[in-house]
Order: C-alpha cells, then sequence, then structure tokens
C-alpha cells in the first residue's frame, strides 16, 4: 500500500512539474516573441504585418496565411511547420529558406528558442490558445 501510494505521488507531483514547465517556456517565450512584433502578430485579432500573423503556425504549410504575399523560395519551401522546422528555421531563417524575405538574423539561444516555440504553438488558427 505504501509503495503504490508512494509511486502516485511521484507521478502526481511529476506531472505538475511539467505543466508548470510548460507555462513557464510559454511565459518566456512571449517575453523573446517581442523581437517578433514588429513584423509578426498572435493572438485573437492579429492580422498580417510586414510578416504573416502567427495563428495556428504549428501544423501550418510555409506559404499559407491567408492575404499574406509570401516569397516563392517560402511558398515552395515545402515545409510544414512544426516544432522541429521551426527551431531549425528560427536560428538562421536566410539559411533554412534561401531568399526568403524575412530579415532576421535569427535566434540561436536554444532555450530560447524553444520557449519561443512554446509561445507560438499555443495558438490555434483563430488566435486562441489551445
Amino acid at each position: 500500500m505504501k509503495k503504490s501510494s508512494l509511486r502516485a505521488l511521484v507521478v502526481i507531483t511529476a506531472t505538475a512539474a511539467a505543466s508548470g514547465a510548460l507555462a513557464q517556456d510559454a511565459a518566456a517565450g512571449k517575453t523573446s516573441f517581442n523581437k517578433c512584433l514588429a513584423c509578426h502578430a498572435i493572438g485573437d485579432g492579429a492580422k498580417n504585418k510586414v510578416g504573416p500573423q502567427l495563428n495556428g503556425l504549428d501544423g501550418r504549410k510555409s506559404g499559407a496565411a491567408s492575404d499574406y504575399n509570401y516569397s516563392d523560395a517560402n511558398k515552395n519551401s515545402g515545409i510544414t511547420w512544426n516544432k522541429d522546422q521551426f527551431l531549425d528555421y528560427i536560428k538562421d531563417p536566410k539559411a533554412k529558406i534561401p531568399n526568403t524575405k524575412m530579415a532576421f538574423a535569427g535566434i540561436k539561444n536554444e532555450n530560447e528558442a524553444n520557449d519561443l516555440w512554446a509561445f507560438i504553438a499555443q495558438y490555434d488558427k483563430d488566435g486562441k490558445t489551445k
């Protein structure tokens, strides 16, 4: 009885810690997103700016945000955005998609990039948090 109670407590504690870490990552990602705000919007009512709005990015094909004029390089990249694609892209956008219009040096810090993805990925296509 004591062993099963201890195991249950460990599982509950680990789950709570993981949930807290995810929320903390998204919060840190929101701060990192400030670097993106000049060109991109996200959340309720987000509109395209110099760059496309980023609602629903997770699972979206590159070059597919409506009413945004993408470069041919971006439209023809064949990328479907997910965490791995985003992390590879955000460290050096022009290396991942040569001839993209995105003029951003990238985020080299892996923790910051992961936090940024946690923030972006929480938004569905309508700008609501999942």
